[in-house]
């Protein structure tokens, strides 16, 4: 479904947050038969709903917006409503039609997309391809789920997009390179269980990618895929960190060496496979990678990690303090650890408690000699999956300047201190922002 094909219809835009507001004023442009805007969530005039949206779209709320969703011809959800939304349920159950902002755009700009999407990785991945493109002259425009819903983004010849389940689910077409960086449970409570949540995800390439790109390191995602067609990035017939000539760990393409490992700033192992995912892309697109190789030593020198994914903060102590307050699940602070190994490391654990298993980040901590402190509200209970590793100290606290507090004391000379939730931020903090500034002010005010 084209934005086109709504024209003489009856729409009901369901969400009036960026995205929302972005579909209204594109569908607004095509001539429906009704625009309505519906919003069932509490907090909806914190954005206020007037002038020329409240012109193009009234604004419909609480429950009698059920009402108007059902008699639409199509709904257009934004990604914040959840597939388990019993007013989801209801309407596909009643057969009407339900779509997103991201499919009406897909289906006018797939061929000249790049979308990447991943459990872990989807936003650092997407972000190098859009960098590196550019580097090579291969410019293009970057958006999706970052802030910049598709239906407002620029006319061009290229574009790299970062894409969550939620925007993945409603894909009636793919992206003409579609991008899979990981795969794990996430977001079960939204999507109605691990089997859904992997459907909506890999929901990116089910309709007919020109080229699909994995991470052939993951196990969980070649599982899923089985033996679809796709490029396994870092495996030894594409882009892959192998021992160069001088004896480090070098990028290369097949058994061609590109450059140093030494070139990528970004600390991890995941990190690493992230950018064999950017350049197995930049190849499939037709950039000559052995050629470039020194243009794109530079692009990757000069790549800024993204804010709050093991951003260190510089301290006097001689400790490191690392914000990867984005890590909201166990398998993404499993990465963080690993991306600090061999260093003595103390981890801050807890945030909302969505009734997660954390047998996983048990047993990946099993061999380890580590300190991981718990925060309310799950920390406490990350902190009991943990009883009987002998190797694994264990603290518990009220709060996060407590966990910085205690973090100090107990962590060895050169040690790192790392906030790793394993868990989203909402309920004690505002959003993950705000649990990134009050991380860094408790590292500020524990100084002595």
């Amino acid at each position: 479904m084209r934005l086109s094909d709504l024209r003489g219809r009856t729409v009901a835009v369901w969400g009036t947050g960026r995205e929302g507001r972005a579909a209204v004023t594109a569908i607004a442009a095509h001539a429906p038969a009704e625009l309505v805007a519906v919003d069932d969530s509490a907090n909806f005039l914190a954005l206020p709903w007037e002038g020329e949206l409240a012109a193009a779209a009234p604004l419909v709320t609480g429950e009698q917006g059920y009402a108007r969703l059902a008699a639409a011809d199509v709904v257009v959800r934004s990604p914040g409503v959840p597939q388990t939304h019993p007013w989801m349920v209801e309407l596909r159950r009643a057969g009407v039609t339900v779509t997103g902002g991201t499919a009406l755009w897909m289906a006018d700009h797939a061929d000249r997309t790049v979308g990447v999407t991943g459990s872990k990785g989807k936003s650092t991945t997407a972000s190098l391809i859009s960098h590196l493109l550019t580097a090579v002259d291969r410019p293009n425009v970057f958006g999706g789920n970052i802030g910049v819903p598709l239906l407002d983004l620029p006319d061009a010849d290229r574009y790299v997009l970062e894409l969550s389940s939620y925007q993945c689910a409603d894909l009636t077409e793919s992206p003409r390179v579609a991008v899979v960086t990981s795969l794990f449970p996430e977001h079960l409570d939204a999507h109605g269980g691990e089997r859904e949540y992997y459907r909506d995800k890999l929901n990116l390439i089910a309709h007919g990618p020109r080229t699909v790109v994995v991470n052939g390191g993951d196990p969980r995602l070649a599982v899923e895929l089985g033996d679809r067609a796709a490029i396994r990035a870092g495996t030894p017939d594409t882009t892959n960190v192998a021992t160069g000539a001088d004896g480090t760990p070098w990028f290369h393409l097949g058994d061609r060496p590109l450059f140093p490992r030494a070139v990528l700033p970004l600390v991890g192992r995941h990190n690493e496979g992230n950018l064999c995912v950017a350049l197995a892309v930049l190849d499939a697109l037709g950039v000559d990678v052995i050629d470039q190789r020194d243009t794109l030593a530079v692009a990757v020198a000069g790549f800024q990690g993204l804010a709050h994914r093991l951003t260190e903060i510089v301290d006097p102590s001689g400790l490191t303090f690392v914000d990867d307050t984005l890590a909201t699940s166990p398998y993404a602070a499993m990465h963080a650890i690993d991306a600090y190994d061999g260093r003595p490391l103390t981890v801050i654990v807890g945030g909302t408690d969505r009734g997660l298993d954390y047998t996983p980040f048990a047993e990946h901590l099993a061999e380890r000699e580590i300190t991981v402190i718990g925060v309310p509200d799950s920390g406490r209970r990350i902190v009991e999956a943990l009883a009987g590793l002998p190797k694994v100290r264990t603290e518990v606290v009220e709060d996060l300047v407590d966990a910085v507090r205690l973090a100090r004391t107990v962590t060895p000379a050169g040690g790192v201190v790392l906030l790793s939730p394993a868990a989203p931020s909402y309920g004690r903090f505002r959003n993950f922002e705000h649990r990134s500034e009050v991380f860094a002010q408790a590292v500020a005010d524990t100084r002595d």
